[in-house]
């Protein structure tokens, strides 16, 4: 049996190593494959399928697996194994909830300092977030006057979805000076949190 340690290894690396087991082994064998996430465990077994090896996986310790992929030698040749075809884990569904044009309790001042600088570091993720709800205060945010207008643009063109609440536009007398964004209502907004992965409310 040859045994591939591809632990600490993101994909395609242990797909290719894998692979490199496979070629080596001229014919039959069981190549025996050491990971460190079920990712990378999913990724092996898709790839054991698509080749037509037999496969056997389990886990050994806290954080590491065993893929044992049994090679018959009749199977496609092991250049053809697809290593660039990898499973990333689903990206969660977040959503920022802004209820006010400041961010926390005490002093309003900081606090609005405070938000256009949570705003800002929403442009600087490394995962952006799919949606951000403004109301009540936070309807004011997205208009005229507002700090944080560039920022919401640059997430807006980014793929980030931003809704601000019309009745609370209405009701601040802000409905003709929105900047950025769409208006919704507060079906969307309930409807939007509910199916989110994760809310945040800074």
């Amino acid at each position: 049996m040859t045994r591939v340690d591809a632990r600490g290894e993101i994909c395609p690396i242990p797909l290719i190593k894998a692979k490199e087991a496979v070629k080596n082994l001229n014919g039959a064998g069981d190549v025996e494959v050491l990971v460190d996430n079920e990712i990378a465990v999913q990724n092996l077994e898709k790839m054991a399928g698509q080749m037509g090896y037999g496969v056997e996986s389990s886990k050994e310790e806290e954080k590491t697996w065993k893929v044992v992929l049994h090679v018959s030698g009749q199977e496609k040749s092991a250049e053809e194994i697809p290593a660039d075809q990898c499973l990333v884990p689903g990206k969660k569904k977040t959503v920022v909830a802004v209820t006010a044009d400041h961010m926390g309790e005490g002093n309003e001042e900081l606090g609005k300092v405070l938000i256009k600088g949570f705003l800002f570091a929403q442009t600087q993720l490394e995962t952006l977030p799919d949606t951000i709800l403004f109301y009540n205060g936070g309807a004011k945010l997205t208009c005229e006057g507002s700090d944080s207008i560039e920022d919401l643009k640059k997430l807006e063109e980014a793929g980030v979805q931003i809704l601000t609440c019309g009745t609370c536009l209405n009701y601040y007398g802000l409905t003709e000076k929105l900047k950025v964004g769409g208006v919704t209502n507060m079906y969307v907004i309930a409807q939007t949190m509910a199916e989110a992965d994760l809310v945040v409310r800074p």
